[in-house]
């Protein structure tokens, strides 16, 4: 049997562990052939540091909690993995719609600076399905060329999470890249296509009483009205409101909105913040969700326990990548390196990739800490 693959995977925008649990849920169901390990983690918000650090196994002076600016990236330790979901405030389709010219656009470039300094055998990047189109798509074509000049070869894709089984409709871009001299060709993992509906994944198994983050929101009067009149699926604004109760809003209706979720289908895009009408409500119960029914929706297990209040916990979930989605990446990730065959599919937008390259198994010879 060939020695195991160990990979130290650092993170950068890290947020409350949903990368590192699918890196971990990928290696653990290829565990005969794959060892992963977390070197190091960082993200500036406090709580989010503290639920990464209850629920991923890290040394806990490894999770480096401050502002991605003032890290001396030299300094965070060796690693031959690296993943970063940089933020995506400035390239959403809901927001100002800054992109480079933003206060979080540019700050894709601290990846970009880890991998000029580590050179790291493969990375992850994700960001939201806006990223593409943003500044005409001048942003993203910057984004990714800086990202190939470091030394590697791109393969990125829009997934669309629903289509892999998740119980969510969450389209976001993800960049695998796999350094250039180890020759190897990524293939987007093909969708199941297999639906898991909301009401699926918040009752299937049930959630326990005393399930952590699972706290209802007190809902007021008014609220309460207004969802009675709201079937599933519907919105404020598409909803056969009395007048009393409809929204008065001018210009875009945003469809989230006092939506409810439609049982039979997978949920709407769960956001990380918004005001009043935009915390994901029950399909046929007069409130909003808990966070643990908005983590079951994000895949996440009802061990992982979210640190924080009741709105901190509400931003981390909503931010986070779904685990069981970025281990279907993960895992494709590690079959290329291995030279392991799976079912691909056609990727959504064109890798870049310098020469040719075979899909070579790993030479066990060569350290996975992967000589440079």
């Amino acid at each position: 049997m060939a020695p195991k693959l160990h990979f130290r995977m650092g993170e950068l925008f890290s947020g409350p562990g949903g990368i590192a649990l699918g890196a971990d849920l990928a290696a653990k169901s290829m565990s005969d052939e794959i060892e992963i390990s977390h070197a190091w983690a960082n993200d500036y918000d406090k709580d989010t540091c503290k639920t990464y650090g209850r629920n991923i196994d890290i040394p806990h002076d490894k999770i480096i909690c401050k502002d991605v600016s003032k890290l001396d990236i030299k300094s965070l330790g060796d690693i031959n993995a690296f993943a970063f979901g940089f933020p995506c405030n400035d390239y959403s389709v809901v927001g100002e719609h800054k992109g480079m010219n933003g206060v979080f656009g540019p700050l894709y470039t601290y990846g970009v600076k880890v991998l000029k300094q580590y050179q790291p055998c493969w990375f992850i990047a994700e960001n939201v399905s806006g990223l593409r189109n943003s500044n005409d798509g001048a942003d993203f074509q910057r984004i990714l060329s800086d990202l190939y000049n470091t030394g590697y070869d791109l393969f990125p894709n829009m997934y669309c999470f629903e289509d892999y089984g998740i119980p969510q409709s969450r389209h976001r871009i993800i960049i695998v890249g796999i350094r250039k001299d180890l020759g190897l060709r990524f293939n987007i993992p093909a969708p199941s296509y297999q639906v898991k509906t909301c009401k699926d994944a918040i009752e299937n198994p049930p959630i326990s009483p005393d399930a952590p983050n699972n706290e209802q929101s007190k809902q007021s009067e008014a609220v309460v009205e207004r969802l009675k009149y709201i079937k599933p699926g519907e919105n404020a604004f598409t909803a056969n409101l009395p007048e009393h109760l409809q929204l008065n809003v001018k210009g875009a209706k945003i469809s989230q909105i006092y939506r409810r979720l439609d049982p039979e289908k997978p949920a709407y895009t769960l956001t990380g913040s918004g005001g009043g009408g935009t915390h994901m409500y029950h399909w046929s119960e007069n409130r909003a969700l808990t966070n643990r029914e908005r983590a079951r929706i994000q895949t996440f297990p009802d061990t992982y326990v979210f640190e924080g209040s009741k709105e901190s916990v509400r931003k981390q979930i909503g931010m986070a990548v779904p685990p069981e989605g970025a281990k279907i990446i993960f895992e494709a990730v590690f079959k290329t390196l291995l030279g392991q065959k799976y079912e691909c599919t056609q990727a959504t937008i064109p890798a870049m990739v310098h020469g040719g390259g075979e899909m070579n198994r790993l030479s066990a010879s060569v350290p996975v800490e992967m000589s440079r």
